[in-house]
């Protein structure tokens, strides 16, 4: 509590930062500028003109977004806005990128004057003055379903008179934003071909006004469309505080039929690896819910935290316990944007963390199979536990850890996974690619900092591996060693999971207070890649060329680029 005390009053101090306009240009610079394109011209008629509509939508999101991120980010971006002088231009494109004036990769510290010092733990789902402890004696007075609506994934927590507190729903918090949203999505539903976009789109709609998002989650399980579409709110990673609160995203894609066909036999294998996980066989599912669809798009627009600091690879979605029980969850993978982050970031960084004669270890295809064995891992392993004879689960017993330590045991599960795949004979792949790939990878992810989940899961696996002797650091470069790998993932895989089965708070925290942090030897490395970019800052060609964006809804700037190689359409 002393901790979150601190972190709380540094955070409303008011900022001293007020970066100059070199520093800002280094920030932004972080991001490798590239071209996001995709071939339309598969799609009907109908369809074309829907893409469109979803487009203006997505654009919508990121107002909300921004309000989710912090409250005063509205009345910024009106003062940002009015300075057009080459400063004022820069501090408005960084502001773009991070969706406020807090940056991702420093800690989330301001890099702009008269803000608060931190981004606040809450965000902007609670008051900037809550902290935990209040928050728990409130909630302790609450009916159970006025208590589950609190910590519910779609409310925000406002002051009430009586120094109380009160529950907002989205439906009413952002209202003007949803019902232009739910109006573009349902004059998208009547030019679609599709029945089953036709049917989320409308089912999408009606959950923007009543809240309640649970039979759009179900019906988005069953889209099998062309355009493939996630909206609405999903992750929780700003919500430092619990976890609990959902920001809303956005991802306009086209679905690539000939890899998605490929994928399939993922899906196919996922109940024998479930029951050969390495955790007590009591904690595994017996029968797992209905196959989870994979889906391999090329991004036409994301939006929102999709579109929000690091760039989102890959997702498994929902996050709704009630839909993964009865039907799994869904993978999603970007491959244009993998595409890019690899070429963009990946390959430098082999460059300095590999030794020469391993660097042709590094593939893309790894790199790309890893990502969709982290997606599927999700989807596997403890979700619906019992803690002290109470139904419960993962994701609410271990509360602000939770996405850390899901984070880091889908990694490791991942390589788990496509090892035994790989000793089964189900799966044909280069040992040494996947293991030195992931090596090279983990420090992609490190330099997104240790406050963001990914990092802090990354962290606390590089460190667990090197402990065990599976990573060595030699001259300044690191290895594997093949003698030890596997059985230190399985390790890995074990602790992970035992955690999450049993619902254990105190364990999760002491691993990771324990390896989630920078070693000298990891940070000795990381300094080196100070000139090489972080991920990557998309300009969403297609997406500006189908419905070039209007004065009313172009109320944030997108950020000017020059074109680096293109992605598109490929097999």
């Amino acid at each position: 509590m002393k901790k979150t005390a601190a972190l709380f009053l540094l955070a409303m101090t008011l900022s001293a930062a007020d970066a100059t306009l070199p520093e800002l240009q280094k920030m932004v610079g972080k991001f490798a500028p590239v071209d996001l394109k995709v071939d339309t011209s598969k799609l009907s008629i109908g369809d074309r003109t829907a893409l469109a509509k979803l487009v203006d939508a997505s654009r919508i999101l990121d107002h909300i977004f921004l309000r989710q991120m912090w409250g005063g980010n509205p009345a910024l971006y009106e003062r940002l806005k009015s300075d057009t002088t080459p400063l004022g231009k820069a501090r408005l494109e960084a502001f773009w990128l991070y969706k406020g004036p807090f940056s991702d990769l420093d800690d989330h510290k301001a890099f702009l004057p008269g803000v608060p010092a931190r981004k606040p733990l809450g965000a902007g789902f609670y008051p900037e003055d809550l902290n935990k402890k209040q928050f728990e004696t409130w909630v302790a007075t609450l009916s159970p379903a006025a208590k589950a609506e609190a910590e519910g994934f779609f409310t925000v927590i406002e002051r009430a008179p009586g120094n109380s507190f009160k529950v907002v729903k989205y439906s009413d918090a952002y209202k003007a934003e949803l019902t232009e949203c739910a109006k573009l999505f349902r004059e998208a539903a009547t030019f679609t071909d599709n029945l089953s976009l036709k049917t989320f789109l409308q089912a999408r709609a009606m959950a923007f006004l009543n809240n309640d998002y649970y039979g759009s989650d179900m019906a988005w399980m069953d889209l099998d469309s062309p355009i493939d579409i996630t909206f609405g709110p999903y992750e929780t990673y700003n919500d430092e505080i619990f976890g609990y609160k959902a920001g809303f995203e956005a991802y306009v894609n086209i679905r690539d039929d000939a890899e998605t066909a490929k994928l399939k036999f993922f899906g196919d294998h996922m109940q024998e690896v479930e029951n050969n996980l390495p955790i007590d066989p009591q904690y595994r599912n017996a029968k797992l819910a209905a196959l989870s669809p994979i889906r391999v798009v090329n991004q036409v627009i994301a939006a929102g935290d999709g579109d929000h600091g690091v760039k989102t690879a890959a997702y498994n979605l929902p996050n709704d316990e009630r839909v993964i029980h009865e039907k799994g969850s869904k993978k999603v993978m970007l491959r244009n944007v993998q595409e890019a982050k690899f070429e963009a970031t990946l390959k430098p960084i082999s460059k300095l963390v590999l030794a020469p004669a391993a660097q042709a270890s590094l593939q893309f295809d790894s790199f790309f199979t890893h990502i969709l064995a982290h997606e599927m891992s999700h989807g596997i392993g403890p979700h619906q536990i019992t803690v002290n004879g109470k139904a419960s689960s993962t994701r609410q017993e271990l509360k602000d850890l939770y996405s850390a330590i899901e984070e880091a045991k889908a990694d490791v599960l991942g390589l788990f996974m496509l090892q035994y795949l790989m000793d089964k004979g189900h799966l044909k792949h280069d040992e040494t690619s996947l293991y030195m790939t992931f090596l090279a990878s983990s420090f992609r992810t490190l330099r997104f900092g240790l406050l963001e989940a990914h990092g802090k899961g990354m962290a606390l696996q590089f460190n667990y591996l090197t402990d065990k002797g599976a990573f060595v650091y030699r001259n300044g470069t690191w290895a594997v060693d093949d003698t030890k790998i596997k059985g230190a993932v399985r390790d890995l895989a074990h602790d992970l999971l035992t955690i999450e089965a049993t619902g254990d708070y105190a364990g999760a925290k002491k691993m990771l207070d324990t390896l989630a942090v920078m070693r000298p030897d990891t940070a000795a490395t990381i300094a080196r890649m100070s000139d090489l970019p972080v991920d990557i800052r998309p300009r969403f060609v297609t997406a500006d060329t189908i419905s070039p964006e209007k004065p009313a809804v172009k109320k944030l700037p997108r950020p000017v680029v020059r074109p680096v190689s293109a992605s598109g359409v490929k097999h």
